[in-house]
């Protein structure tokens, strides 16, 4: 069966019942597909005196026509490209299609910001409310950015470019914090870059756009230490006794982690069915991160498990039907700023680093095999728990430089 041809054409005419004061008539362009048409004004007038209908051009010889004529050309090329590129893409053509292409009014709905909100909506029953969090900042910093460098409230997705992602970053690096706010560092920008470049991926699997400009963009993470509490540490905060019952529910669940290695998130996510007797008097937590999803099997050590059972009865505990008191992540961290004061730790304290200290000083430093600690952890990659393992090793090495200076002194 024969697939029939296409016709497609591009006029110029004159709207005459348009014509101004001047005497000049507004030019316009037609396009044809197949039989059926559509028009749309060009932006250009003419006297009807220096009109050629039937080669739809201007005519004579002075340079003002000449510049119209060209400029005509150049139009009908465009229009021309616009049908050639939805030929390529084996859409079934109109003329309505193709002046949508021209004008970019196909894109009416592709724009960055659109795609940010879609992405955020769409995303908010997926990701961690404090990860939604930090794309709806990023999100801000886009359109600070937009209207500072460009003066507008959005962009098509088709302008991005690789120079829009660079002076995006540029943009982070010069922007001047809020009062109460730190400057964006090198490591907290590129965060920022990899949910932008995230989202245009999102846009390119939703065809909205054909490929992302990031393709070419490297993030240029810097290698951070992890900071975890030494053995020392540890103990100045599990010796420390609070009559504020606050700081004492924001120490035991800190110690808790410290002894347990779970984030923030899988701690108050756990259910008293999540506590599981193994074999006489000993208990396993069997739960999944998160995160990833990935399982959870944590056999408990003795401090960990004699904090369950003190706050097993307590009210927070009983109305909110979890296995923990439940706090907020923020309230938690600010708490905890204020037992570091009181214990004299000097680092800055997040309950994070209670993950970081269950890796280095409970586990590692005391010879569990990193096989085992990344399966405590839950990491889907050994190579993830081999960051813990460098952090004990330049531990080591720390402690034994100091012993060796102390030997030497001796």
């Amino acid at each position: 069966m024969k697939t029939q041809k296409s016709t497609f054409g591009v006029i110029f005419y004159l709207r005459k019942y348009k014509a101004v004061k001047s005497g000049r008539v507004p030019i316009y362009a037609r396009i044809t597909v197949n039989g059926r048409r559509t028009d749309l004004s060009v932006k250009r007038s003419v006297e009807p005196a220096n009109w050629n209908e039937h080669k739809g051009m201007a005519k004579g010889s002075r340079e003002e026509i000449s510049k119209l004529n060209k400029y005509l050309e150049e139009y009908r090329a465009g229009i021309v490209d616009a049908y050639q590129e939805l030929q390529l893409k084996k859409k079934l053509i109109t003329a309505e299609l193709v002046k949508d292409k021209f004008s970019g009014e196909d894109q009416s709905e592709f724009t960055l910001c659109k795609l940010m909100d879609y992405h955020n909506i769409e995303e908010v029953e997926v990701l961690e409310q404090g990860t939604i969090k930090n794309y709806f900042t990023t999100q801000k910093y886009v359109k600070e950015f937009l209207w500072q460098h460009y003066k507008t409230s959005d962009k098509y997705l088709s302008e991005l470019t690789y120079k829009f992602i660079t002076e995006f970053e540029v943009f982070l690096r010069k922007r001047k914090p809020e009062k109460g706010q730190r400057p964006l560092a090198n490591n907290g920008i590129m965060k920022h870059l990899e949910r932008f470049c995230k989202m245009i991926n999102l846009a390119v699997r939703l065809e909205w756009i054909e490929r992302n400009p990031f393709h070419a963009y490297r993030l240029k993470f810097e290698k951070v230490e992890r900071r975890f509490l030494t053995k020392l540490e540890l103990q100045r905060i599990e010796d420390k006794q609070f009559d504020i019952f606050r700081l004492q529910l924001v120490k035991d669940l800190f110690i808790f982690s410290c002894y347990t290695g779970l984030a923030y998130r899988d701690v108050f996510n756990l259910l008293p069915e999540n506590l599981v007797e193994w074999s006489a008097d000993n208990f396993w937590l069997i739960s999944s991160r998160q995160k990833t999803s990935v399982a959870i099997k944590v056999p408990l050590l003795p401090k960990a498990l004699a904090i369950i059972g003190k706050y097993n009865e307590h009210p927070q505990t009983v109305n909110s039907g979890k296995l923990l008191p439940p706090i907020s992540n923020q309230k938690l961290n600010s708490y905890l700023k204020e037992i570091a004061d009181l214990c004299s730790i000097t680092k800055p304290l997040t309950f994070h680093i209670a993950r970081h200290t269950f890796a280095t000083t409970i586990a590692l430093t005391n010879k569990v095999p990193i096989e085992t600690v990344s399966k405590l952890l839950s990491h889907t990659k050994i190579s993830t728990t081999q960051i813990y393992a460098k952090v004990v090793e330049t531990k080591l090495r720390e402690d034994m430089d100091e012993l060796r200076q102390k030997l030497m002194a001796g």
